[in-house]
């Protein structure tokens, strides 16, 4: 996409939350922050035409980077915050803290995707 997307960060943790979601109307408000690249739950938000998602792990070549990909919507995958504890996931050592820190720190902030570098995405602040 030629213009980054932004919009209020909404944590979907579960199915029922990207069903929620999708019914409001209000897909296109936000950009969705999800546990992993596995999170297979959200591909009816990328079917109806989600702006944009962040992942707290995961890789390009899992199923959210691929989808999205196939999608062509904009996609920040394995989050870290730059402030705070800095903790970064590591699979098989990363404990619930790390995603209860981003969730925290992100969840209902307004914010852009810059993805005009392929390899490292940002999440950034608008208010």
């Amino acid at each position: 996409t030629n213009k980054p997307p932004s919009g209020t960060v909404q944590y979907l943790a579960s199915p029922m939350d990207v069903i929620s979601l999708i019914d409001s109307g209000k897909l296109r408000d936000h950009i969705l922050l999800v546990r992993g690249g596995t999170t297979t739950f959200l591909a009816p938000a990328l079917t109806m035409g989600a702006i944009g998602v962040v992942t707290m792990s995961g890789a390009p070549e899992s199923h959210l980077g691929i989808l999205s990909r196939e999608f062509q919507t904009p996609c920040v995958m394995t989050a870290y915050l730059t402030g705070g504890s800095g903790s970064r996931y590591v699979p098989g050592e990363t404990d619930d803290s790390h995603f209860e820190e981003i969730v925290e720190a992100l969840n209902g902030k307004n914010v852009k995707l810059d993805c005009s570098d392929h390899d490292i995405g940002k999440v950034v602040l608008l208010d």
